[in-house]
């Protein structure tokens, strides 16, 4: 029995040894990196997708039909106002454009013949007048009957006549150049149209139609386009809400001085990669679209380098400036429920607490309220602690947080 007491109180012994042996060590507060609230001046953006435009497209159509012969410039190419582009078929133009000629020939050679039977017709007036001067006073005289002069009368009425006809003649011989060049002239005027010419100075769009193809005035689809692109539109929209915030913050008393004294805006180009000119907003339409209610701005690039070009999309930038702003980083916030807190550290302790965030800028929050100047809250690895637990606090260089904090996309 003795034994049996010894070997017992033994196991109980090895027991509680082996118990003692896996118990887990106390654990101390957690070590947290921390950072203070700052002061700082931001400049945030906000973003609008714009669709560039060159300041001027004009279509190119032809002012005739026909088919295309030629095709005298290439897509992309840069063309000077008046420049052909395109040539139609002329062979039947310039047909008419000889037959107008020789019309034109033949009215003036009417016009010549109608002159001379009018001076003809003057003389043989001026003959008839001779012989009535001539009898008149012998008539007087009773030397010659009366019917003399009469016949001689007869005679100049008739010439007369015969001067009228032969003046209006000339006037209808006169109408007939004029027409036969009027219709030689809208005969020249299709062949010259016949070469399809630049409206504007500017950059070649897509070619639609080429050799063979029929074109004419009335074609739904132009047969190219021109692009003055020196200098490039850029059109975004705010929607009601954005627009009347932009009234609300914008200096000046009327919407023109509100742009005026807009700052420059930055273009975002389609790979991601800022523009390196700066646009300025000329304009706003003057009125909300009642079917998308948005109200449209436009803003103008330079394009010195060619390097838009018409149809470019991207996103324009325009500078949100936060004077003495109160930033965290954003490893340093959390969300929950559509609530965004922080963990504020006092006394070793880390208390979470909501903050109302005004803008988010280079990976750090703008706070609108919640917080102050100074106070220290957890930077990094708030997912990790809860309200509440103790910490051992190790202050961190505010811009390093910021700085390592990269994007997931």
């Amino acid at each position: 029995m003795r034994n049996k007491m010894i070997l017992l109180a033994l196991s109980l012994l090895s027991v509680a040894a082996c118990k003692d042996k896996d118990a887990k060590p106390a654990q101390g507060p957690k070590v947290v990196s921390t950072v203070a609230v700052e002061n700082r001046d931001v400049t945030g953006y906000m973003t609008f997708p714009a669709s560039i435009e060159g300041r001027v497209n004009n279509e190119v159509r032809a002012k005739m039909q026909g088919y295309i012969t030629q095709v005298l410039v290439d897509e992309g190419q840069f063309v000077s106002k008046g420049q052909p582009l395109f040539r139609l078929e002329t062979n039947a133009l310039n047909q008419s454009a000889s037959a107008a000629k020789a019309g034109v020939g033949a009215a003036r050679s009417n016009v010549a013949a109608s002159e001379a039977n009018v001076k003809a017709a003057q003389s043989a007036v001026n003959a008839a007048q001779v012989e009535v001067n001539k009898l008149r006073p012998l008539v007087e005289k009773n030397i010659i009957s009366n019917v003399q002069l009469q016949t001689a009368q007869a005679n100049l009425a008739r010439a007369q006549a015969q001067v009228s006809q032969a003046i209006a003649a000339k006037q209808q011989a006169s109408a007939g150049v004029a027409e036969a060049q009027a219709n030689f002239q809208g005969v020249q005027a299709n062949i010259d149209y016949s070469i399809i010419r630049a409206p504007i100075s500017g950059v070649i769009g897509k070619i639609n139609f080429r050799n063979g193809s029929l074109v004419g005035p009335g074609d739904p689809m132009p047969i190219s386009t021109v692009s003055d692109t020196s200098e490039l539109y850029a059109y975004f929209s705010m929607n009601e809400k954005e627009y009347l915030d932009f009234l609300k913050n914008a200096k000046g008393a009327t919407v023109p001085e509100k742009l005026r004294n807009m700052p420059q805006v930055e273009l975002l180009l389609a790979n991601n990669e800022v523009y390196k000119e700066k646009g300025t907003i000329k304009t706003v339409t003057g009125q909300i679209d009642p079917e998308t209610g948005s109200i449209q701005f436009r803003v103008s690039f330079p394009n010195p380098d060619k390097l838009l070009s018409n149809g470019n999309s991207g996103r324009v930038r325009l500078p949100v400036k936060y004077d003495n702003a109160l930033v965290l980083p954003e490893s340093a916030t959390y969300e929950q429920q559509g609530l965004v807190y922080i963990y504020k550290v006092k006394k070793d302790t880390a208390t979470s607490a909501v903050i109302n965030v005004l803008d988010r800028v280079n990976n750090m929050v703008i706070i609108k309220d919640g917080a102050a100047k100074g106070e220290v809250v957890v930077a990094e690895g708030v997912g990790a602690i809860k309200s509440g637990s103790p910490v051992k606090p190790q202050p961190k260089d505010f811009d390093e947080i910021v700085n390592a904090i990269k994007p997931i996309f």
